[in-house]
C-alpha cells in the first residue's frame, strides 16, 4: 500500500465515495455528484500547496490507477481554537482487509516528527464499528462522545484523540 495526494483525476473514486448512500450513511446521506469536480479540484489544490495532507490509497503498487479510497489530515478552527483532525473512507470492495488501518497508521507516522499537527482528532460516528475500531487500534485514547457538524448536519460521534509524537501503538 502507498499514499499518493489527491489528484483531479481522482473524480471517479470521489463520486464513488462521495455520493453513494451506503458511503455516505454516518455523514448524512450522498452529496450531489455535480459538486464533485469542484470538490476534488480544492482537494488536489490543498494537497499540492501542502495546505492538508489529501492521500489516496492504493492498495498495490503494480497497479497504481487502482485507488482504495483517502485519508485526510487538515487543521481547522473552532470554538475551543485550531485543530488537526484525520478522516478517511474506504470503498466497500477494499474494506475488511486493514487498508483503512495501514493509511491511518502510515499518515500519523508521516506526521510524526513534522513538527505541524500536534494532537491529532478523529470524529467517527458513534455507529460507524470499523472506524472506531481503528481508532482503538492504533493507540487513539477516547475523549467523549461528541455532537460535530458536517454538511450542514450535526452528527452524534466518538472524539478520539493521539499525538503521533507519544501514542502511537
Amino acid at each position: 500500500m502507498r499514499l499518493r495526494n489527491v489528484t483531479p483525476d481522482d473524480l471517479d473514486a470521489y463520486v464513488r465515495m462521495r455520493c453513494d448512500p451506503t458511503m455516505m450513511a454516518d455523514l448524512g446521506g450522498p452529496q450531489p455528484p455535480e459538486d464533485m469536480a469542484a470538490k476534488v479540484r480544492r482537494d488536489a489544490e490543498q494537497a499540492a500547496s501542502d495546505l492538508a495532507w489529501i492521500k489516496m490509497i492504493v492498495p498495490d503498487q503494480a497497479t497504481p490507477d487502482l485507488v482504495a479510497g483517502t485519508v485526510t489530515l487538515w487543521s481547522h478552527d473552532t470554538a475551543d481554537g485550531p485543530v488537526s483532525e484525520i478522516g478517511w473512507m474506504v470503498l466497500p470492495e477494499h474494506q475488511g482487509r486493514g487498508l483503512g488501518k495501514r493509511a491511518v497508521r502510515t499518515l500519523l507516522e508521516q506526521a510524526r516528527g513534522s513538527g505541524r499537527w500536534g494532537v491529532v482528532h478523529a470524529y467517527p460516528s458513534t455507529g460507524n464499528a470499523a472506524s472506531n475500531g481503528i481508532c482503538r487500534s492504533v493507540g487513539f485514547r477516547f475523549v467523549s462522545e461528541a455532537d460535530v457538524p458536517f454538511a450542514g448536519q450535526t452528527f452524534r460521534t466518538n472524539h478520539w484523540a493521539i499525538n503521533p509524537e507519544t501514542d502511537l501503538t
